[in-house]
């Protein structure tokens, strides 16, 4: 595991965070953060996914507006996150993020998890990048950006009981998307952050099996 520095195409640099797999990478995949940066949760995300045998970066898509941005998941990060998703450009997160991407490509066909806000950014990016496949986990104000679809295949993962992504939001996204594969769990928003008392062990392995899945069928 290790950091790398990127170049976008606009010459802004910025942070990631590298793992590994201790093989021959059968793929990559881009981690996209929550609105609390690269934290240590999200690192571990890409671990998870190196161990899974993929090439996995996580990069600091935060990093235009303040370097280093590691937030505690509790009301006065939620704040700060929250600040910096508004100033946040969608351009220049689509243009970092397809650094990431290019980053990685060696490796093979690319694939983007994000969560949280990381959600919607996936989405985005399935129209936006050169993704060959993305999994967005409890993304909120999807419905907000619905067109144009994504060109890639997708998988959605969204709590039952989550309260800022309803699932009213998650049938007008299913509408506008009906090609998408989506599953849902009996918990709420942020169930796969093992640092968010919403966290839900059951719901996250179940869901991270069928991200696995996902992607092997789909980085080929």
């Amino acid at each position: 595991m290790s950091h790398l520095q990127l170049r976008a195409a606009d010459g802004h640099t910025f942070s990631s965070y590298l793992a590994r797999p201790e093989g021959l990478a059968h793929g990559s995949i881009v981690v996209v953060q929550e609105i609390f940066g690269v934290t240590g949760h999200i690192e571990r995300v890409a671990e998870q996914f190196a161990a899974a045998g993929y090439l996995a970066i996580a990069p600091a898509v935060f990093d235009r507006q303040e370097r280093g941005v590691n937030l505690a998941y509790d009301e006065a990060g939620t704040a700060q996150g929250a600040g910096y998703v508004q100033r946040a450009d969608f351009g220049q997160v689509m243009t970092d993020l397809q650094a990431a991407i290019d980053a990685v490509a060696h490796a093979g066909p690319v694939g983007m998890v994000g969560y949280c806000w990381g959600g919607l950014v996936t989405y985005l990016a399935g129209s936006r990048t050169s993704i060959a496949a993305g999994v967005a986990y409890y993304g909120g104000g999807i419905t907000r950006f619905l067109e144009p679809v994504p060109r890639c295949p997708m998988q959605f993962h969204f709590g039952e009981r989550d309260a800022q992504v309803p699932l009213s939001d998650v049938a007008k996204i299913r509408a506008a998307f009906p090609q998408g594969e989506y599953h849902t769990y009996a918990a709420g928003h942020g169930f796969n952050c093992t640092d968010r008392a919403s966290h839900d062990a059951a719901a996250a392995h179940l869901a991270f099996a069928r991200t696995q899945e996902f992607f092997s069928k789909h980085l080929r």
